[in-house]
């Protein structure tokens, strides 16, 4: 950090494994993801490389290494993974992980209709050789999976293979977790965290009203993704209650300054008095 300050709450380190960043890269150019590391590659965990951007970026593989310079991990979209499993090419995409290094993957079906069984079954497949995050909900905005149907996939996903399973959101944040609108479906949310451990969780959450409502539910250590790369440092500082947003959610002095605080408010009550 550029400097210190006081009284801040507990922020995880790299490599962490609760209070993950995962940042949703669109189509940054080789040059532009430098830049981005050179200024929060510490807040960052996790890139996804979204849907199938891959596929049509150029200097791919120079781009991969540039967060890789950064000790960044880089994984493609669920859409690309669901595209070739849709065409019965998953033994190409395993190889084509290969090609690049790539060590994470997602493995989805917001879109395509997999079964329960056939999905946990590449999971635990997969989860051999490479790190998994299974995603569950829907794309389908009008498509509304009950609680206890979530939590019943979460966990039988975890028990699979998968290292944490990310709540689906989209990049838009109106699906799965949120209502078309953006408002959160924070009922849903609660059922499923008294249930499923939250650091077992990623919670898809591209807005920042989402971002703040996470945090303050869950501290600020909650794994949050499809972040924007832009609003990186933002989500930071919402962590650590240096944004107007959460800076009394997080404020805290230790309990001399706090006897002091009383006794400062008493005396100048007595005074006006």
């Amino acid at each position: 950090m550029s400097f210190t300050i006081d009284h801040l709450p507990f922020r995880t380190e790299k490599p962490r494994s609760s209070g993950l960043t995962f940042i949703l890269d669109k189509g940054y150019s080789v040059r532009e993801v430098e830049d981005f590391c050179e200024t929060c590659s510490n807040c960052i965990d996790v890139v996804k490389l979204g849907w199938g951007t891959s596929y049509v970026t150029q200097n791919l593989e120079a781009k991969i290494q540039a967060y890789r310079n950064a000790d960044i991990p880089v994984y493609f979209g669920g859409t690309l993974f669901e595209a070739y499993l849709l065409r019965d090419q998953l033994d190409a995409y395993i190889k084509l992980l290969n090609k690049y290094k790539i060590e994470h993957i997602e493995v989805s079906n917001g879109t395509i209709w997999l079964s329960d069984a056939k999905k946990q079954q590449i999971i635990k497949d997969l989860s051999k050789d490479f790190t998994v995050y299974s995603e569950v909900g829907s794309k389908n905005p009008n498509e509304v999976i009950p609680p206890y149907k979530w939590v019943k996939v979460i966990e039988e996903e975890l028990n699979a293979g998968s290292k944490k399973v990310i709540c689906e959101a989209r990049e838009s944040g109106t699906v799965g977790v949120f209502r078309p609108n953006g408002e959160i479906r924070s009922g849903l949310i609660e059922e499923i965290t008294d249930q499923i451990p939250v650091d077992k969780l990623i919670f898809e959450a591209p807005q920042k009203v989402q971002q703040v409502w996470f945090v303050r539910k869950y501290g600020s250590n909650v794994n949050l993704g499809n972040i924007p790369p832009q609003e990186a440092i933002s989500l930071e500082t919402i962590r650590l209650g240096l944004r107007g947003d959460t800076l009394l959610d997080f404020y805290s002095i230790d309990e001399d300054e706090q006897e002091l605080n009383r006794m400062m408010k008493d005396n100048s009550i007595s005074n006006d008095e």
